[in-house]
């Protein structure tokens, strides 16, 4: 082979003999992936098709050693290294250009100890795969609505889903983490051991190291849950929120209802008249007794005239995967975020006009319902802070060509800067795009500066920063 030039941190190029890349192949068990080879342009795809990086090699990983070699290799060479679980976060920094990317994606073992309602899980797992396991054990804890998604990159960020006004952010459900660290230690993050460490992933991105190992408690949950849609006319949508923000208020922790403003899809219980049309659904989960979920929905059919609804007892894995068609990967992505701590009528408005000119017919706008169980630990009780946060707004622009990519962009930052005045200034950070440097402060919160403090101490070179980057120093 001809020698190999890869990126490094400083904007250089280190050159590598064909020994020297031998070398780091024959040290894996898993593989290392050059430009030319079978797989790359596999390993090297994200979720988000409007990012299109190539990394000089990519070492996939099959265990922890590999992590390590891997690490110590690029931080020996100072190389520009992402690093890739689920590959499904909307910036693409799990893939570089010209570095090494680090792939974690063959690592999805997930074991359930049911006895302790405990599961550990590589950082290559899906939340599918995740469900999956502790599904047969009647067990879960709260992760996110798309089943592809992948567990570490949602976990670091704080991670949250129908499951987290009863039982918390995914991070509060984090009991503990190895962590390999840009020196190639290995260490153990929990309460007690570095903890530090185990703060700073609680929120903090994937900014101090590698985590090859997440171990989560898990809470009784399913098999079948009380699920479904409830659809109505987007011009029932004002005054549908209006009456939802005040059923929130009364809302038990074991409900949790999202709204998403959209053109309908096809989907069966609507009559076929309706599907492209602007609507807005109420998509309603239920963790506990059925009969008292039934109850608590009923208010949520009569805030308009209902054009379709589908609820009943199903899978909690199937719930998981309903949204899986709207999420699948190949399309092109462009978020902008809000949080929110109620539904103003101005940010109401704002929604509803956007709503009704969406530049595809895959956009979409949502609003996450938390709270509950999410508010109760104190903002510096991890590195995710927002801990007032009822609603997580989510524009969703998404598109099939590069030629829609300036309408998209221009529809959903349109929506941010109207909505702004009405929203709390906090962001959630696994939502942030790759332009909006400007906003990662505000993502992190007031524990900023002690998530640079651990960044100093665990990453002094920066070697981690693909991701919405805290750096060590000014």
């Amino acid at each position: 082979m001809e020698s190999l030039k890869v990126l490094q941190l400083s904007g250089e190029r280190a050159t590598f003999d064909e020994a020297t890349v031998e070398k780091l192949r024959s040290s894996l068990r898993g593989g290392l992936l050059l430009p030319n080879d079978e797989g790359f342009d596999k390993a090297r795809t994200v979720w988000n098709a409007m990012i299109h990086r190539s990394p000089a090699l990519v070492v996939r990983c099959a265990g922890v050693a590999d992590i390590r070699q891997a690490v110590t290799f690029a931080h020996e060479h100072r190389l520009l290294t992402a690093v890739k679980g689920g590959g499904h976060n909307i910036a693409g920094n799990a893939v570089c250009e010209g570095g090494l990317l680090i792939d974690l994606s063959a690592m999805r073992a997930v074991t359930v100890d049911p006895i302790a309602a405990v599961a550990q899980v590589e950082p290559g797992a899906t939340l599918g795969d995740f469900d999956h396991e502790c599904q047969a054990f009647g067990l879960a804890t709260p992760v996110g609505i798309n089943s592809t998604t992948g567990v570490a990159g949602l976990t670091l960020g704080g991670g949250f889903g129908w499951l987290s006004r009863k039982y918390g952010m995914t991070v509060d459900n984090l009991m503990a983490a190895d962590v390999i660290t840009a020196d190639g230690r290995l260490l153990r993050a929990s309460d007690k051991e570095n903890p530090d460490l185990f703060w700073a992933i609680r929120g903090g991105s994937g900014n101090f190291g590698v985590v090859s190992r997440f171990e989560f408690k898990l809470h009784p949950v399913g098999p079948e849950v009380l699920s479904g849609l409830i659809v109505y006319a987007l011009k029932d949508a004002t005054s549908a929120l209006k009456l939802f923000r005040d059923y929130v208020k009364k809302l038990g922790n074991d409900t949790n209802v999202w709204t998403v403003m959209r053109k309908a899809p096809p989907l069966p219980f609507l009559p076929p008249e309706v599907h492209g049309t602007e609507i807005i659904a109420f998509c309603v989960f239920h963790a506990g007794d059925p009969d008292e979920g039934r109850k608590a929905i009923e208010p949520l059919r009569k805030l308009g005239t209902v054009l379709g609804e589908y609820i009943g007892m199903q899978p909690y894995t199937a719930w998981q995967q309903t949204f899986d068609p709207l999420l699948a990967p190949g399309a092109r992505n462009y978020w902008k975020s809000h949080n929110f701590v109620d539904l103003s009528d101005g940010a109401i408005d704002v929604a509803v006009k956007y709503v009704q000119s969406l530049p595809s017919p895959h956009c979409e706008i949502f609003f996450g319902l938390i709270g509950g169980a999410t508010t109760r630990p104190k903002p510096d009780a991890t590195a995710y802070s927002h801990r007032d946060a009822i609603y997580v707004c989510n524009v969703h622009g998404r598109w099939e060509t590069a030629a829609e990519d300036q309408k998209g962009t221009a529809w959903a930052r349109g929506f941010f800067r109207e909505a702004a005045p009405y929203a709390t200034g906090g962001v959630y950070v696994n939502f942030l795009t790759d332009d909006e440097p400007e906003r990662i402060k505000a993502a992190y919160g007031p524990g900023y500066e002690r998530l640079v403090s651990a960044k100093k101490k665990y990453d002094p070179d920066n070697l981690f920063r693909m991701n919405q980057n805290i750096r060590p120093s000014p």
